[in-house]
């Protein structure tokens, strides 16, 4: 499965990827998850000043569903 590290962000407790996925568990629970996503852009997301800028931005380029 994948492993969740923890995450700076008044949206997000943490955010995590495994093979292709990248997973972002939010401040009330929910976690979803975001296909297509490579290593490096899951590296760059994690590494933005603002990750609900880079958010919202990463929801028009990949799919995604509440898991």
């Amino acid at each position: 499965m994948y492993n969740l590290i923890p995450v700076r962000s008044s949206r997000m407790n943490a955010v995590g990827w495994d093979e292709g996925t990248m997973y972002i568990q939010f401040k009330n629970g929910a976690m979803y998850a975001y296909y297509n996503v490579s290593e490096p852009e899951y590296k760059a997301f994690i590494s933005s000043p603002s990750l609900g800028q880079a958010l919202n931005t990463f929801q028009h380029r990949h799919p995604y569903r509440r898991v």
